[in-house]
């Protein structure tokens, strides 16, 4: 995997997309692994495609279990257990076989997790905590799961954020 960090004095999306060099007729047009940030949104109009981080969905479970004791909560991070053991079988290997193991075996957990989440999300009142960590993942639904189709992309972008936390702490 090639990484490559650019620090911003704000979060503008202008930042990312002068950094991609976009728009423009040379600039990137590869898959960026991310989350919600509405600053990236435009890069996506712009041909880079979008695929979403499965741990800042998860956090968003792991924080109603963890501060509410929710059954949603607690049955969310029972999928993404899942699905992260499964990513740790194949972590090593080649990207094809990766990619076919995940289209076997991630492909049903993760659609049996977009058919539980679209049940519950009638069942809560808008607005809510729970509302709100269940529209998270169903809307950004194809950007989650985009990894499952691609043996070159992780599931996460959490190997990057841990890597640039010691330095953005110290910008900050």
């Amino acid at each position: 995997m090639l990484a490559e960090v650019d620090f911003a004095d704000s979060r503008g999306g202008q930042h990312a997309r002068a950094f991609l060099g976009l728009p423009g007729e040379h600039g990137w047009r590869g898959t960026l692994v991310c989350d919600d940030f509405s600053g990236y949104k435009a890069c996506f109009e712009l041909g880079v495609t979008e695929a979403g981080c499965l741990a800042h969905a998860r956090r968003k479970f792991h924080e109603l279990w963890a501060n509410q004791g929710s059954q949603v909560g607690e049955q969310a991070l029972k999928f993404f257990g899942e699905l992260y053991a499964i990513e740790r079988e194949v972590a090593e290997l080649m990207p094809d076989e990766r990619r076919r193991i995940r289209q076997e075996r991630s492909r049903k957990v993760a659609d049996a997790m977009h058919q539980w989440l679209s049940g519950q999300r009638p069942r809560v009142p808008d607005g809510s905590a729970t509302a709100k960590a269940l529209d998270y993942s169903l809307k950004r639904w194809q950007a989650l799961t985009r990894y499952i189709d691609d043996g070159d992309l992780p599931a996460d972008n959490n190997w990057v954020e841990n890597q640039i936390r010691p330095i953005a702490m110290t910008c900050s």
